[in-house]
């Protein structure tokens, strides 16, 4: 007998749970200066209980070209790659509709 999921009752390798949450979330991307007119961009709103913030921060990384890091649940790169990340969270399954940028 196969494993159900908790949420939605359907066995764990068709759960579609992980999919729904990451529909529904709301991302900001915004850009911000900081000292020497040097800009970060930040990636705030992603849940680190269901997703690995740090892989994903590996994945913009990797994808921008870029250094950067994760504090407190907020991933932040160098530069302004405002447009680049939001394409790649597009590609990771995040709905265009939500996320926001500032």
């Amino acid at each position: 007998m196969a494993d159900t999921c908790p949420t939605c009752g359907l066995p764990k390798n068709l759960c579609v749970c992980q999919t729904i949450e990451y529909e529904q979330r709301r991302v900001k991307i915004k850009l911000e200066t900081k000292k020497w007119n040097k800009t970060l961009t930040l990636i705030e709103g992603l849940d680190s209980g269901s997703i690995d913030i740090d892989e994903v921060a590996s994945i913009l990384k990797a994808k921008c070209a870029c250094g950067g890091a994760v504090k407190n649940g907020v991933i932040m790169l160098q530069g302004d790659q405002r447009d680049k990340v939001q394409r790649i969270l597009v590609d990771l399954g995040l709905s265009p509709e939500n996320l926001e940028i500032i």
